[in-house]
């Protein structure tokens, strides 16, 4: 008896890893590629969670700062990368009362696509974007109030389950992904998972109860799921990884498994991403801080790095 349950305990690990690995290949394969050089700068964000700015939006406590830091990256010339689970499409039915509480951030990434900066990836609470005419139908356009007419939002936007950055001179590659495909329940049942937070756990949430399923809020299966996700950059020649999905800020040392991971948006009073610019590549932090004088201002902290990307490479 003891031997079989050991059995089926090993048969399972070894069923849900084979699955990680299958889908990470297949959205490593599948990949949008993005050729950049020295020159180029790309800010990182993932799980902002934009909500309807209920007391279940996570996402609005954080919504000044990240608006701040935006605008920052946008006058600065940077491409923005969103690493999945940019809407919250799980605890809300459609993407109106989204866009209508965060309208100017929406209106923002609008310029980022204008200029061809805007680079989107699908995780699993926004996973209804990998079908191209939903994308379509709800991102195109948007109902103005004052006009009264439907105004272009994101002209030919397209989401990706992952993309590659390549560097044109050293052929070095960047595979960014939402990273939901080492966590087999929030990627292969996530309509299930969906329909467990509208239904019980968003109410919960509002008096405080976590979520269970999340990866985010439960560390056992998080460490599996990081567990995973290295293994599969290990069989991969070390390729620099770069996922969201946990929450979880992570940055290796040159010489480690290449995993990082950004963070997220709904951190309390902070948020936290990804920079690569000049062949660089930091973990930062935007936060809200206070001055000798009781004044208030939002500023970056650079948490890790620089470190040259070619560091990494094996």
């Amino acid at each position: 008896m003891r031997f079989f349950t050991s059995f089926k305990m090993t048969f399972f690990i070894y069923f849900y890893s084979m699955s990680s690995k299958k889908r990470l290949n297949n959205a490593y394969k599948n990949a949008k590629v993005v050729n950049f050089d020295d020159s180029s700068k790309f800010i990182l964000f993932s799980d902002c969670h934009r909500g309807d700015n209920s007391f279940a939006d996570d996402f609005a406590n954080n919504r000044n700062i990240y608006f701040h830091a935006l605008k920052h990256y946008f006058n600065e010339g940077f491409q923005y990368i969103e690493v999945g689970d940019g809407d919250e499409l799980w605890e809300n039915l459609s993407f109106k009362p989204i866009f209508d509480a965060h309208q100017n951030v929406y209106l923002l990434l609008k310029q980022f696509n204008k200029e061809q900066k805007l680079h989107m990836i699908w995780g699993n609470h926004d996973m209804v974007y990998r079908n191209p005419d939903y994308v379509k139908k709800t991102l195109s356009t948007y109902f103005d109030t004052k006009t009264g007419e439907n105004v272009e939002l994101f002209k030919d936007i397209e989401y990706h389950e992952g993309i590659v950055l390549k560097h044109s001179e050293t052929q070095q590659e960047v595979f960014l992904t939402h990273g939901h495909q080492a966590d087999w329940w929030n990627y292969t049942f996530w309509k299930w998972s969906r329909f467990l937070v509208r239904i019980l756990w968003k109410p919960l949430q509002v008096m405080g109860i976590a979520d269970p399923t999340s990866p985010a809020k439960n560390y056992k299966e998080l460490i599996k799921v990081e567990r995973r996700t290295k293994n599969w950059i290990s069989e991969n020649n070390n390729l620099i990884t770069i996922v969201g999905h946990t929450h979880r800020p992570r940055f290796p040392e040159p010489g480690d498994i290449a995993f990082f991971n950004d963070g997220s948006c709904v951190h309390p009073r902070s948020i936290t991403g990804i920079e690569i610019e000049h062949g660089k590549i930091s973990l930062i932090k935007w936060s809200i801080s206070t001055k000798e004088d009781g004044t208030i201002q939002i500023v970056k902290t650079v948490l890790e790095g620089p470190e040259k990307l070619i560091d990494f490479k094996t």
